[in-house]
C-alpha cells in the first residue's frame, strides 16, 4: 500500500469515526455557568370595544316606552381601577346625560334617549366619580351592558334617527 493510499484510507476512517456534529463532542474538562434574566413589565393599560345599540328599524308611534342594549367590552391589566364613561353622543341638543337621536333626513326632528347603568336605573355620563361606572380590571374581558330607554313622546316625521356616542375608559 503506498502512503498517499495510506493517508487516504486513514483519513475517511478518521472522518467515519468523528461525530457528526461538533455539539455532539463529550467534554470532560470540567463547567462554567452563567445566569440570564428574562424580563417582562406589564404596565396599567385598558382596551375597549363596544357595540351598536338599535331601538329598531320599524317603529311607529312613541306612545310606549322602546327598550334596546349594547356591550361595552373592557379589557384591563389586573389590578387596574377604571371609570367608564359614555359622551351625550352627537344628537342635537344633547349635554351631559340628556341625550337625542337627530334625523339623517332633511328634518330637524328629534328623539330624547336615555342611556343607563342598569335597567331603568342609573343615567351613564362621562364625569368621572359622579356618573361612570367604576371597576378593577381582571386581565380578562369584562362586558359591561348599555340599557338604553326612549320614553313615549310625540313623534316627530318618518326618518332614520342618530346619535354618535364615545365610550371611554379611564385608567
Amino acid at each position: 500500500m503506498t502512503f498517499a493510499k495510506f493517508a487516504r484510507t486513514a483519513l475517511i476512517a478518521a472522518a467515519a469515526a468523528a461525530p457528526l456534529f461538533a455539539d455532539a463532542a463529550v467534554y470532560t474538562n470540567g463547567s462554567k455557568t452563567a445566569t440570564f434574566d428574562v424580563t417582562l413589565r406589564i404596565v396599567a393599560d385598558c382596551t375597549i370595544a363596544v357595540g351598536n345599540m338599535d331601538f329598531g328599524q320599524n317603529q311607529g308611534v312613541l306612545n310606549s316606552t322602546v327598550t334596546a342594549t349594547s356591550s361595552i367590552n373592557v379589557t384591563c391589566t389586573n389590578t387596574t381601577p377604571y371609570n367608564l364613561g359614555l359622551n351625550a353622543g352627537t344628537g342635537t341638543g344633547s349635554s351631559g346625560t340628556t341625550r337625542y337621536l337627530s334625523g339623517t333626513g332633511a328634518n330637524t326632528g328629534t328623539v330624547q334617549f336615555m342611556l343607563n347603568q342598569t335597567a331603568g336605573g342609573t343615567p351613564w355620563g362621562n364625569t368621572q366619580g359622579t356618573n361612570t361606572l367604576g371597576s378593577v380590571g381582571t386581565g380578562a374581558q369584562v362586558t359591561h351592558t348599555v340599557y338604553g330607554q326612549i320614553l313615549a313622546q310625540n313623534t316627530p316625521a318618518p326618518d332614520t334617527y342618530k346619535s354618535t356616542i364615545t365610550a371611554t375608559v379611564y385608567f
